[in-house]
């Protein structure tokens, strides 16, 4: 029999992502039509530790759908790391009489949360919130649509500075060790090429693909890069190439911090609401340890430790049509 939910407590943690606001948003109001207390922690990990907790009542979350950022704040916790930090942590949610955590993050943040709920016996539920999109379980994950549309609004305003002066770009976009952002990117700007960590392509190969683009009289070029390609950086990719094919004014742009920030997509809101409302709701079905979803349309509960060490992969068809799309 599960235990009688009665205070939960809601947190975000790792890096910030677009749509985490609307995520607090549904738990807290989901919470409150079921007549559950509901705490918010800030600063993630580190605030749990510290006892940073305070009561969330429904008009605390007006006005924050459309907000990027999160107003809980985030951080990373080398002290929750420790068995000492999370016993911490523990007794800070005692103190409150928290029941069940909702944690709102990705990889780090699961895996904190793995571990402490299988130490301490406290539910957790999670949502993913990311703009790498790299957790397995779910098609898309909080934050990554608008990561994508302002790659695209960048490297779209790059593209007619490349055309004007006959130049190659290479643009570095964000996702960690995965290739999800600059793939939507390459395709979405016509890119005339994409690197993914995913995927081996070497400088020679990609050489050959621009010298093919300048017998087709191609102008300007732009070239995606992820920043965990094995190649290197946008910077050192560029160098590689200019090294070996001057035929182009060859610059680098790198985007960063920008995909993290701005008002979230109608998309990105709509996910985190529907996330958020699950994952109050799986909390009630006696659900524990799991991340919610979303896996064709439909709300999906994977376990922790699949989430996190499962590959998710990439869209082979995406991946195809991008190659034939730059010619």
């Amino acid at each position: 029999m599960s235990r009688e939910i009665k205070r939960i407590a809601v947190f975000t943690s790792g890096g910030d992502a677009p749509g985490m606001n609307a995520a607090i948003r549904a738990v807290v109001r989901t919470a409150a039509y079921n007549d559950l207390h509901v705490y918010g922690i800030s600063r993630g990990y580190e605030g749990m530790i510290d006892g940073e907790l305070a009561r969330l009542d429904v008009r605390d979350v007006g006005n924050i759908i459309h907000r990027g950022g999160t107003m809980l704040k985030t951080a990373r916790s080398q002290r929750f790391i420790t068995a000492e930090g999370r016993k911490m942590a523990y007794e800070s949610l005692l103190a409150y009489d928290i029941d069940a955590c909702i944690a709102i993050g990705g990889n780090g943040t699961f895996t904190g949360a793995d571990i402490f709920s299988k130490e301490y016996d406290i539910p957790m539920i999670g949502v993913p919130g990311t703009i790498d999109n790299d957790l397995y379980g779910t098609d898309f994950t909080v934050g990554f649509d608008t990561a994508v549309n302002t790659a695209i609004e960048a490297v779209d305003k790059i593209r007619d500075t490349a055309d004007s002066h006959n130049r190659l770009f290479f643009v570095e976009v964000m996702g960690r060790n995965s290739g999800f952002i600059a793939l939507s990117t390459a395709i979405c700007t016509g890119a005339g090429s994409v690197l993914i960590p995913e995927i081996h392509t070497s400088i020679e190969e990609l050489i050959d693909l621009l010298k093919k683009g300048v017998k087709r009289k191609k102008l300007f070029s732009v070239v995606i890069v992820a920043e965990g390609h094995p190649q290197g950086g946008a910077a050192q990719i560029a160098q590689k190439v200019k090294e070996a094919f001057d035929y182009y004014d060859t610059k680098v742009a790198i985007i960063g911090h920008l995909q993290r920030g701005g008002s979230p997509t109608g998309f990105d809101r709509l996910l985190a609401s529907r996330l958020g409302f699950s994952a109050v709701e799986a909390l009630l079905q006696g659900k524990s340890n799991v991340m919610v979803g979303l896996v064709h349309d439909s709300i999906s509960y994977t376990p922790f430790a699949e989430a996190i060490k499962q590959d998710k992969p990439l869209n082979n068809d995406l991946v195809r049509m991008a190659e034939v799309l730059a010619i």
